[in-house]
């Protein structure tokens, strides 16, 4: 009941002829939210960051400072989508996919240019794309049973990787270019640190769900032969 007479809307009763327009645009409304919109700005910034830091081959030190600027924007706005869909309960299934997506890609991005320059050993960016891809696996692994929520650990690597990676952007020499070097190891000490706790966390929520579901099997059989 909308409290609106038949006549109303025609006198028929019957929907109006826009009923599944307007569904639609509310449906449209509800994707094209801010933290979405961070989120696809963030995925278009992927390319042109990467056109910026390999222009003039890589090494311009103005092209540079353009690519860490497209940087320096898309780690920020991957801290206020996640912060506004939260707050703003602007959560979309969009959002759920594309914001890991985003994520990921401007890091990786950035990772693989800088090895491909010769700025950064591919080893290191081996180990923290390799973490990634392992904890993307593992959620997949344990989603069943339950999320293992983002710790502070995993909160300061994102912070150490992103400001490790920033600054291998820029092209820094003298101390600067020094400074980042142990930045970038504090960046790969984290990211192996918390890949493990992750780890582990996720055979304990694995065992603890798989030891409940046995036990709810038990207890169903039981009531069954009871009954």
């Amino acid at each position: 009941m909308t409290g609106v007479p038949a006549s109303a809307a025609g006198g028929t009763g019957k929907p109006a002829p826009g009923g599944k327009l307007g569904a639609a645009a509310v449906n449209q409304a509800s994707l094209w939210n801010i933290a979405n919109i961070l989120t696809m700005i963030r995925l278009v910034l992927v390319p042109g960051f990467v056109a910026l830091l390999l222009a003039d081959g890589g090494y311009d030190p103005v092209w540079r400072a353009w690519a860490w600027a497209a940087f320096a924007v898309a780690m920020i706005t991957d801290v206020f989508d996640g912060h506004l869909a939260r707050t703003y309960n602007l959560v979309t299934d969009f959002g759920k996919i594309a914001d890991p997506i985003a994520d990921k890609a401007i890091m990786g991005a950035a990772l693989v240019c800088l090895s491909s320059l010769g700025d950064l050993p591919w080893w290191v960016t081996g180990v923290i794309l390799g973490r990634e891809l392992g904890i993307t696996l593992l959620r997949f692994w344990v989603i069943r049973y339950g999320v293992i929520p983002a710790s502070r650990g995993g909160k300061m690597k994102t912070l150490a990787q992103g400001t490790a990676v920033g600054m291998y952007v820029l092209a820094l020499t003298g101390p600067l270019a020094t400074f980042r070097f142990w930045v970038m190891a504090v960046a790969v000490a984290l990211t192996v640190i918390t890949g493990l706790d992750y780890v582990k966390q996720a055979v304990v929520l694995r065992r603890q769900g798989m030891a409940a579901a046995e036990r709810a099997a038990r207890d169903e059989r039981e009531a069954a032969a009871e009954r």
